[in-house]
């Protein structure tokens, strides 16, 4: 059995995640998702999709991206939004 990186379960189908050189064990999605997803910059969820990126940062929606004074990010591709 293998214990979760995340919550510390010791479970005996966890599934292993790998990304930039880094790899962790999880027993959940759940737990995958609290270790590894990117956070908002602005509100702070886990970011689940591809996000809205602008350098280095990172936002779950073009919402939080404008709130943060990203005032071109539009979720609408004609940018009508």
């Amino acid at each position: 059995m293998t214990v979760c990186d995340t919550c510390g379960n010791d479970y005996e189908q966890t599934f292993t995640l790998s990304f930039e050189n880094e790899s962790w064990n999880f027993d959940s999605f759940e737990c995958a998702i609290h270790k590894a997803a990117p956070t908002c910059e602005h509100c702070g969820c886990r970011i689940l999709g591809h996000g809205v990126h602008d350098g280095e940062s990172v936002f779950c929606c073009s919402h939080c991206a404008r709130e943060a004074g990203i005032t071109e990010a539009t979720d609408d591709k004609g940018g009508n939004r």
